[in-house]
């Protein structure tokens, strides 16, 4: 299910999807925004994530572990 909405945006930023998808590596420029918006989404998650292991108590190391795998792991987040 999708919603059509109406935004408003600089013109600087309309050319950037433009340009996305003039050279391809969008289909469109709701596409464009559709994958910036998600990376947004998963980048709060992992800073919420941080900011939950990083208020535990000293000497809890349980995670450790899936912190090391987790790491390894490819992101697109930058």
């Amino acid at each position: 299910m999708s919603r059509q909405i109406a935004v408003r945006l600089p013109d600087d930023i309309v050319d950037y999807l433009d340009h996305a998808v003039r050279d391809g590596r969008d289909s469109s420029r709701a596409a464009v925004i559709t994958r910036a918006l998600q990376r947004e989404r998963r980048r709060e998650v992992a800073l919420r994530d941080v900011q939950i292991l990083s208020a535990q108590p000293a000497g809890i190391d349980d995670l450790d572990e899936l912190v090391l795998y987790g790491a390894t792991l490819p992101t697109d987040l930058s």
